[in-house]
């Protein structure tokens, strides 16, 4: 079954936008993981305009299930989660402006960076990631920093599977594909949600965790956060 890993940065803006503590993000996070949630994902960027660094170490002793950090390996970045010691780290080459991650790495490009960054991290047991585009070359770069992981930036199918073609799917197919024969564990993320991820999942061959979180946290306003994270893992089998 895939893993669900649950990004609650939705969580940590509704918090900041009335400057106090409600809803809570560590509470959330715990009842996530009680609901049945194999994970929890967040993606703390240098502004702190959702998630705070500080959320960060708070959460650590109370994530008993998947923790993984998401970010651009920035020296800020990189000290939190070499201090925090997450499951996972997943590296996304975010601008400092961008409002969400639009693009994965160029692996080819910043193949000697990310062999640095990556080996670090290795080095004190943490699991690596490396946000890509679902792009063949990408997939044999990835291969070429010493990643464990790759995750798959699935905007694209979402949007054209919105529209009706399915046939988005088979770049990532193919992407997966090859991860598998490199030995590249498979996670995927952005823009899945109840409409299309049993489809993805049910196409993508061994595809081991999906993070999701800003479709998740508004389908819970509707549905309630227990039944939807329920609803996932019933697609996710």
């Amino acid at each position: 079954m895939t893993k669900l890993s649950v990004n609650i940065n939705k969580i940590a803006t509704l918090r900041n936008s009335r400057g106090g503590d409600m809803p809570n993000v560590v509470q959330f996070a715990k009842d996530a993981q009680r609901f049945g949630a194999e994970g929890i994902t967040i993606h703390p960027r240098p502004d702190e305009r959702h998630i705070r660094y500080q959320d960060a170490r708070d959460l650590k002793p109370e994530v008993y299930t998947e923790y993984n950090i998401e970010g651009n390996p920035i020296k800020k970045f990189i000290d939190l989660v070499l201090e925090v010691a997450p499951t996972q780290v997943t590296l996304v080459p975010d601008a400092v402006d961008a409002i969400t991650s639009n693009a994965g790495w160029d692996t080819i490009k910043h193949k000697d960076f990310l062999v640095e960054v990556i080996k670090e991290f290795k080095q004190n047991g943490i699991r690596t990631s490396i946000f890509v585009d679902p792009d063949l070359k990408q997939i044999e770069g990835a291969k070429n920093t010493g990643t464990d992981r790759i995750e798959l930036y699935t905007e694209a199918f979402a949007h054209q599977y919105d529209l009706g073609n399915k046939d988005a799917i088979k770049p990532y197919v193919a992407c997966a594909e090859l991860a598998n024969k490199l030995g590249l564990g498979i996670n995927a993320g952005h823009d899945l949600s109840l409409e299309n991820i049993e489809f993805f999942k049910d196409n993508m061959p061994n595809l081991l965790e999906v993070s999701i979180g800003h479709a998740l946290i508004s389908e819970s306003l509707y549905l309630g956060a227990e039944n939807v994270i329920q609803m996932y893992l019933h697609k996710l089998k």
